[in-house]
């Protein structure tokens, strides 16, 4: 079995693969014509029908985002404690 080789594509494509879906075409023939992944098609269905956007941050819930933004700070926190405990090295070897 030879790997598949990563194929990008165009939300145009998506978007008229996830409406293909929806006028009821067989799930099955949709990805055997394309030869699309099933784990990328039902993130495409899923992410049409949530917002109708496929971009990853367009179809992140509220819950998501704080939780992004939480570990940005504490990251960013993170970093700002070891340089004062650097600092604090440095400044106490004199």
């Amino acid at each position: 079995m030879t790997p598949r080789i990563r194929r990008n594509f165009t939300q145009e494509f998506k978007q008229q693969m996830a409406q293909l879906h929806q006028n009821g075409k067989p799930r099955k023939e949709i990805l055997k014509e394309y030869d699309l992944t099933p784990s990328s098609f039902d993130r495409w269905i899923s992410q049409y029908a949530h917002s109708g956007s496929f971009k990853e941050e367009d179809n992140r819930s509220p819950e998501e985002n704080e939780v992004i933004k939480l570990r940005k700070e504490v990251q960013r926190l993170n970093m700002e404690n070891d340089i004062l405990k650097q600092a604090a090295l440095i400044m106490g070897q004199k």
